[in-house]
């Protein structure tokens, strides 16, 4: 048996019994402990919990990631990838057996993650194509990670994402990423229990090649939201201790190693790099 294994893609027909379905069934291993979340700067997050170490979105050190410290790769378990877009799936040295990009249900590691695709622009895909949001359960806790969404989410998406408990998303804009009105729009959809921004300017920034906003034009729009400031890239927290009746956003610190001055952002290119597609690894049961 490959180490991935498809379980199904989800058509319009199956919508609503596998939404009750592989999350009301994960391993105990899932749905137990603690989990660990650590900013690693852009979308890039590792999440450790399960007895797993789990890697998304690893970017090339430029632009908008061009003072971040390069991610690990080798000590994930999995990996996970909403693009090839070099700011978010610089994966040419990763193995296949360790690496999801498509959409679907698979197992790897003894845990399960669903793939949503949705366009990565505001022009159905043409420009940038697919963004995958990826959506697993870890440490008992259920996490939606929207990676680079650009366009809002229509009835099958959102039924499929669900609720998450905690929800990543974009906030800075740009001509493939939420603008801080669509993101508060995407959280008002979604509902989570936790909200973590993503996708927006910071010092690490090269503003020469960066035109994302800052954190703080998502946060104005947010009157009313509990936010809550972490005094480091990590947060840690069990199911017990998510919110019950309230969404609350938690900013973290992404690790920057170095620092640009911040004059007014200026436009990215007209097209970011894209690594091409590597084939299909085989995942049907042998």
């Amino acid at each position: 048996m490959k180490r991935r294994e498809l379980i199904r893609y989800l058509q319009a027909g199956t919508i609503a019994a596998v939404t009750t379905g592989w999350f009301g069934s994960r391993s105990n291993a899932q749905s137990s402990g603690n989990l660990d979340i650590e900013y690693l700067g852009h979308t890039c997050f590792r999440f450790t919990g399960s007895g797993r170490r789990i890697l998304s979105n690893p970017f090339r050190t430029l632009g908008c990631t061009a003072g971040y410290p390069e991610p690990n790769l080798d000590d994930a378990d999995v990996i996970l990838v909403s693009s090839f877009l070099l700011d978010e799936g610089a994966v040419d040295t990763v193995p296949e057996s360790k690496l999801l990009f498509e959409s679907g249900i698979f197992q790897l590691q003894g845990m399960t993650f669903e793939g949503v695709p949705v366009p990565h622009d505001r022009i159905d895909g043409r420009r940038f194509g697919t963004n995958m949001i990826w959506k697993w359960v870890q440490g008992g806790v259920t996490i939606a990670h929207l990676g680079g969404a650009a366009s809002p989410l229509d009835i099958e998406q959102r039924i499929l994402v669900g609720r998450p408990d905690i929800a990543l998303i974009p906030v800075g804009g740009s001509d493939k990423a939420y603008t801080p009105e669509e993101a508060k729009q995407a959280v008002s959809i979604l509902n989570p229990k936790i909200v973590i921004p993503t996708h927006y300017l910071t010092a690490a920034a090269d503003v020469e090649a960066c035109d994302i906003e800052p954190l703080e034009n998502f946060l104005n729009l947010m009157e009313g939201v509990e936010i809550r400031y972490a005094d480091s890239n990590r947060l840690s927290m069990s199911a017990s201790q998510l919110p019950i009746d309230r969404t609350v956003i938690y900013v973290l610190n992404p690790p920057i190693a170095t620092r640009f001055s911040s004059p007014a952002p200026a436009p990215e290119p007209d097209e970011a790099p894209v690594r091409p597609t590597p084939q299909r690894p085989d995942r049907k049961t042998k």
